[in-house]
């Protein structure tokens, strides 16, 4: 880890502002969630379904997670910065050229190179690693993933209420415009953090097996996909249950739908706050046990019949505190496994929480077919959680037989 002067906006002598981090690690979600509310305008548009334009999300997902294992051997072998601003720059033109879309496929087509926003939020978290240690980086990813919490806690929202003034074009024209500031706030402000290599990307990339033979890598990895899952699982079914099963209007749904980002920004102040003083491992117990036991009671609630709005969405506020305490702490533990490959082991790591994610997405539109309660979703979302829980306890108890403290 090379030490870096204390950070100044704008100088990229110094370590990138916590505000252009923020700003990296936001833009993929805010191409993730913001035009969701937008779904059913869009398969009208289109000619098209819900359930089809739903598959966005899955699409999204799936080429995010591809990315994410190229991007972060290239940026431990080029730098970071060569990496970031061409990506943000692909980024920015494939959402402005969205508006455009003649048909679904074109759409969908442009979905997939969306996706290089996914390489900022990797090479992100791997900056933090190179400036920081095992703890600190933990405890300063929740709190850049608490900043970023802001994002789909206003995006849904936001969208929803420009499909009602606009159209649905006007999502991309936003997310557009938001990939052109933060292109620029990051040309000024991040400078390399990577020294020099001579490792060329082909060896840096053979060094994948390294981490894919170590156990609490793949620990780390998959406690963090069956958190994330249970949100990438709302995220391809919550568009149905708020639009078909309680019928709200894309402005309403656009409310309802930032539910989870509130216990998200709460869950990532937690983990700022206190992992440096409990570790990772604790946290990351707590996030799982929390979405656990919220889904089961939602569960319970739908079952017996007490279903509504209010609860099926106030109970999502349970996902987001468990991945605002699990999923920054995770990815700490993967970084903290080979801390020479910290930009391979966050950008595979990512891409196997996203690819279970994306699963999840394709798996939540499937089993929700017209006539569909929430039920085939709320019990796809448990099973993730007690996936998750059961992973955990597996990485204690193996960090305590190589006596490791996290």
């Amino acid at each position: 880890m090379v030490e870096f002067p204390k950070s100044r906006f704008f100088d990229r002598n110094t370590q990138p502002s916590m505000f252009t981090l923020v700003l990296l690690a936001s833009i993929s979600v805010l191409a993730m969630n913001s035009f969701l509310p937008s779904l059913p305008t869009m398969a009208i548009h289109f000619g098209s379904t819900t359930a089809i334009m739903g598959l966005s999300v899955a699409i999204y997902l799936f080429s995010s997670a591809i990315l994410q294992l190229l991007v972060g051997p290239l940026s431990d072998t080029i730098g970071r910065r060569p990496v970031l601003l061409p990506s943000l720059a692909i980024f920015t033109f494939a959402s402005f050229a969205c508006v455009y879309a003649p048909n679904t496929e074109t759409f969908m087509t442009l979905r997939v190179i969306q996706a290089f926003s996914a390489c900022a939020m990797v090479v992100a978290r791997a900056i933090v690693r190179d400036t920081n240690d095992t703890m600190t980086s933990g405890s300063k990813i929740a709190y850049i993933s608490m900043g970023m919490a802001v994002t789909p806690m206003f995006a849904p929202a936001l969208g929803g209420a420009l499909d009602g003034w606009f159209g649905w074009q006007a999502n991309f024209w936003m997310i557009g415009g938001f990939g052109t500031l933060i292109w620029i706030i990051t040309y000024f402000d991040q400078g390399e953090t990577v020294p020099i290599k001579t490792t060329g990307f082909i060896k840096q990339f053979s060094e994948y097996p390294e981490l894919i033979t170590s156990r609490r890598f793949w620990g780390y990895c998959l406690a963090s996909a069956f958190s994330a899952g249970s949100f990438f699982a709302y995220l391809g079914g919550g568009p149905f249950v708020g639009s078909v099963v309680f019928d709200l209007t894309p402005e309403k749904l656009g409310i309802y739908f930032g539910a989870p980002a509130i216990g998200y920004f709460t869950g990532n102040f937690l983990s700022g706050r206190y992992t440096t003083r409990f570790g990772i491992d604790p946290m990351i117990l707590w996030g799982l046990s929390i979405i656990f036991v919220g889904m089961s009671l939602s569960l319970i609630c739908a079952y017996l019949g007490y279903s509504s709005v209010e609860g099926f969405f106030g109970f999502m506020i349970f996902i987001g505190l468990s991945n605002g305490l699990c999923i920054p702490n995770a990815t700490a533990g993967m970084l903290s496994v080979r801390p020479y490959l910290a930009g391979a082991a966050s950008g595979l790591g990512g891409s196997i929480s996203i690819a279970g994610g994306a699963a999840l997405s394709t798996l939540a539109g499937v089993l929700l077919v017209p006539g569909s309660t929430e039920l085939p979703l709320l019990l796809l979302m448990w099973t993730s959680s007690l996936c998750g829980v059961g992973i955990i306890l597996y990485v204690r108890r193996r960090n305590k037989m190589l006596q490791i403290n996290t």
